[in-house]
């Protein structure tokens, strides 16, 4: 088996869309509706990832706070993580703690407006 992706579920898909391609450079691959839900999905992929991200809508809402996920990691290479945390807050993200600088990685945490934790960090040099 092969892990191809990542499905969560969001209370508003155009909101959503809007923070993961604005607020964290995502391309929007895909977006339909689902027949069988009568919801609709997008998917989304950072540049240079084979990893996808799934936006998945219900008009009978199951949303549950994001309690399902761990979170998602995004890498945010020679960037400052506080100040893309910070730069995410203005999409409407929620810091969840203090940046930590850990042996190999500075690490910070958020939470993006459907309470998914959001894991942003970059390697030490």
């Amino acid at each position: 088996m092969k892990y191809t992706y990542t499905g969560i579920e969001v209370r508003d898909l155009d909101r959503a869309i809007r923070f993961y391609t604005e607020g964290l450079g995502m391309d929007l691959l895909d977006r339909h509706e689902i027949p069988a839900t009568k919801g609709e999905v997008a998917a989304l992929r950072s540049k240079g990832s084979e990893q996808i991200l799934e936006l998945n809508w219900y008009p009978r809402r199951r949303y549950r706070s994001g309690s399902e996920l761990d979170h998602l990691a995004f890498d945010v290479g020679d960037a400052d993580v506080d100040a893309e945390i910070e730069r995410l807050v203005k999409f409407g993200a929620k810091r969840t703690r203090a940046t930590e600088v850990r042996e190999k990685y500075i690490v910070g945490f958020a939470k993006d407006p459907d309470g998914v934790w959001l894991e942003l960090y970059k390697a030490r040099t």
